[in-house]
């Protein structure tokens, strides 16, 4: 099975550049994120007629989040405690137990979006006392957290700021302790697994980048293989986000 996630960073821009990747990558179950489109504006039947079944939330704005599944989709749902904000959508595809995240930006530790960010995957941790670590279950899309120093090209650019801090990473730590392993995708340019690339200032090029787009698996969902697709970030009007794509057996 292929899985993979994706901030496409507005699904109406990316499409052109999304719906020949699906054909030539072939994932089973794609998630995607910051797809700025109403749930009832979402691409469904260009998505369908790749074979896809899709879920997706979204408010039109600056949110939006959608799973793409081949391999059928139940039991969807776009919730998590109460939040408001469209930034989880999860469904059972065939075997395997899919949420799409896009976890809030935070923006910097002295914002009110910051402790925002922390409720929010506290709560995401909350919403895995529904299941079992022994169940083949995968929860993957931008964290907007670098979960190590060498996430991230350089960790002193980052003084004073968010994606690095301690608690943001405990947070993402308490997703892993539950029972799930951060998936790490073979190196790509200067041996750096980065999925995320500024615009500005040719970043990508430079390959200052950082590694925020995570797929976390419990141990059922075993991985044989997992890369960062670069070739995705180039050409004309890409994501600044990279495909993350992992093969797993279950």
């Amino acid at each position: 099975m292929r899985i993979a996630t994706w901030n496409v960073n507005s699904i109406g821009a990316r499409l052109p550049r999304l719906l020949p990747w699906l054909e030539e990558t072939a994932p089973d179950i794609v998630a995607l994120q910051e797809t700025k489109c109403a749930a009832g504006a979402f691409p469904y039947l260009a998505v369908q007629a790749l074979g896809y079944e899709a879920v997706a939330a979204g408010d039109g704005r600056w949110n939006g989040v959608a799973i793409l599944s081949k391999l059928g989709l139940t039991d969807p749902t776009t919730d998590l405690a109460g939040y408001p904000e469209a930034r989880l959508a999860a469904a059972q595809c065939g075997p395997l137990h899919v949420t799409s995240v896009y976890v809030p930006n935070g923006r910097s530790p002295e914002d009110a979006q910051y402790p925002y960010k922390l409720e929010w995957l506290a709560a995401l941790r909350a919403r895995l006392d529904g299941f079992e670590p022994t169940q083949p279950l995968v929860i993957m899309g931008d964290f907007n957290v670098a979960p190590t120093d060498d996430d991230v090209w350089d960790v002193r650019a980052f003084s004073g700021s968010t994606h690095v801090t301690p608690a943001e990473r405990a947070g993402v730590q308490a997703l892993v302790d539950w029972g799930l392993s951060d998936v790490r995708a073979r190196p790509g340019k200067g041996d750096h697994p980065f999925t995320y690339w500024d615009y500005r200032a040719g970043m990508f090029h430079k390959d200052l980048g950082m590694r925020i787009d995570l797929v976390l698996a419990t141990a059922s969902a075993r991985v044989t293989d997992a890369y960062v697709d670069r070739e995705a970030r180039k050409g004309k009007l890409p994501s600044d986000h990279a495909p993350v794509v992992v093969d797993i057996d279950l």
